[in-house]
Formats: structure tokens, C-alpha cells, sequence
């Protein structure tokens, strides 16, 4: 027991703050992405690689945190595979951005959605993890939501497929299931940062 509140102590360690710091730029990309959709303007093409960019460094931070620490509040290949699953939700909102920009692909009603729950997930995580080491029943709670954004995701995005292919522009197919690819690609990574939170609640209860 006495282990246990030592884990979870009250006083934020790093490590949670940096990881908080993540999610939160993570979320910020996410507005973008979604500001993109609605405007489709290089002004959010330029906010989404910004926060991309800004997301990576605080991952280069922890990574190095990692490094010099010899005790760490929490398993440090758990605090990796979070950072990490948390990070490739942004490359994958980026590469959207980035490719429907290249491929001229204009949004709809299926790639909005998709964002929207991304971001639903997105806020799910971010409170697990602020509650990490206060309340990891709480934490699990919004764990678990945020895997249910993921059935949200897989059920958009074969909704997004079937209506595509009922289409009869090759190219247009191609160039959608890329996109439609990404953002369900984002959602299982968001998938994983959630196991890897319950995982780790697991471990320390």
C-alpha cells in the first residue's frame, strides 16, 4: 500500500507533467486538424505542423528525461510506449493534413466525424493521464472511454469505405481511403496510449 502512494503521490513528477504537456499539444493539433477541415486554409496546414513540431520536442525531452533518471515513478518503458502512442496520433493528424493538401482531396462528412472523435479520445487520454498519479480509478474511467472512442473510429471509418466505393473515380477512392486510412490509423494509436494507461494502473494497484 505504502508503494502504491508512493507511485501515485500527489506532487506532480515530470514525467506525468511532461506527458500532460504532450497530450495537451497533441489536442491543440487536433483543433487544428479540425480548423483545417472547416477553412481549409495554409494558415492550419502551418498550426498543425507547428504543433507537430512542438509535440516532438517534448517527446525528445522526455526521451531524455528518461535517460539521466535512474528511478522513475512508473515503469520506464510504459512512459516510452505512452509518449510514443501518444505522439503518432500527431504524425498520423499531420500526414492528413499534409496528403489531403498534395492529393487536393476536399473534406466531408466522414473525415469530419473521424476528427471529431480523435478529439473526443484525445480529451479522454488527457485527463487519465492528469490523473494518473492522483486518482487511478478515475484515471481507468476515462481510460476506457477513450477505448470507446475507438469502436467510434473503426465503425466512421468502415461507414467512410462503404460509401466510397460505391463511387466510380479511381483516383478520388485511392486518394480518400489514404485519408480515411490515417484517421482511423490515429485512432488505434490512441487505442494504445489507453491500454498502456490501464496497464500501467494495473501494475500499480
Amino acid at each position: 500500500m505504502a508503494l502504491i502512494k508512493k507511485l501515485f503521490s500527489k506532487e506532480k513528477n515530470r514525467f506525468y507533467e511532461l506527458l500532460l504537456r504532450q497530450t495537451a499539444k497533441t489536442l491543440e493539433g487536433l483543433g487544428a486538424l479540425a480548423g483545417y477541415l472547416d477553412e481549409c486554409g495554409l494558415n492550419c496546414v502551418r498550426l498543425v505542423k507547428k504543433f507537430e513540431t512542438e509535440a516532438d520536442d517534448l517527446r525528445v525531452r522526455l526521451i531524455e528525461e528518461l535517460d539521466k533518471t535512474f528511478v522513475t515513478p512508473i515503469n520506464r518503458e510504459d512512459i516510452f510506449d505512452l509518449s510514443r502512442a501518444i505522439d503518432d496520433v500527431m504524425d498520423y493528424a499531420n500526414s492528413t493534413v499534409l496528403e489531403m493538401e498534395a492529393f487536393e482531396v476536399k473534406s466531408d462528412e466522414h473525415i469530419k466525424l473521424m476528427v471529431n472523435i480523435l478529439i473526443d479520445a484525445g480529451k479522454e487520454i488527457n485527463e487519465a493521464i492528469s490523473l494518473l498519479d492522483q486518482d487511478p480509478k478515475k484515471a481507468q474511467r476515462h481510460a476506457n472511454r477513450a477505448k470507446a472512442c475507438e469502436n467510434q473510429m473503426e465503425d466512421a471509418y468502415r461507414q467512410a469505405l462503404a460509401r466510397l466505393f460505391k463511387g466510380n473515380d479511381p483516383i478520388l477512392i485511392f486518394k480518400k481511403r489514404e485519408i480515411y486510412r490515417h484517421l482511423s490509423n490515429a485512432g488505434d494509436r490512441g487505442d494504445e496510449a489507453a491500454d498502456i494507461i490501464s496497464h500501467i494502473i494495473m501494475k500499480h494497484s
